[in-house]
């Protein structure tokens, strides 16, 4: 029996603002990043299956990208995303629940580019994430296997879209 598969989107979170004396956990999204974050959240929306679950960071940039992306899934926030090396953030993925089948996990860099880069490096995407992962940049991942082995199971880089 075949595994089904399962789609990753990892998302780097909007553009944010820089007011003074607020630590760089609590920096909010700037107008660019919530507008962009829509944007990204339309894209979702038109050309992925329906996100069944969303990891994100505890950041509030994050918290407010997911705000303005308009998805609507059960979510889980994770101190340790913040300032996610690439292997943390596999090993969060790795602890998803077998039956989400559409996972979105909102981080930041250089956990997330180099997460999508770790599961496929050889991606024809992969020169254009190496250059740069714009904020509001979204991977998608389509991989077999259950999420505990995405160590192992890598998966199929199969779209990388930066929201204007």
């Amino acid at each position: 029996m075949a595994e089904a598969s399962r789609v990753l989107i990892l998302m780097r979170h909007g553009k944010s603002a820089y007011p003074d004396d607020v630590s760089d956990h609590e920096r909010p999204l700037a107008p660019r990043g919530r507008r962009e974050a829509g944007l990204a959240g339309d894209w979702i929306r038109a050309t992925q299956p329906p996100v069944d679950a969303v990891l994100c960071s505890t950041s509030t940039r994050t918290r407010l990208t997911l705000e303005a992306t308009g998805v609507d899934a059960p979510v889980e926030f994770s101190d340790l995303l913040y300032g996610a090396t690439p292997a943390q953030v596999l090993h969060e993925i790795a602890g998803t629940k077998p039956d989400v089948s559409t996972l979105l996990v909102i981080g930041h860099d250089p956990g997330i580019p180099g997460a999508a880069m770790a599961l496929d490096p050889r991606s024809r995407h992969a020169d254009r994430i190496s250059d740069k992962f714009p904020t509001s940049a979204l991977a998608t991942l389509v991989m077999t296997g259950t999420w505990a082995d995405i160590h192992l199971a890598g998966g199929a880089l199969t779209a990388f879209h930066v929201p204007r």
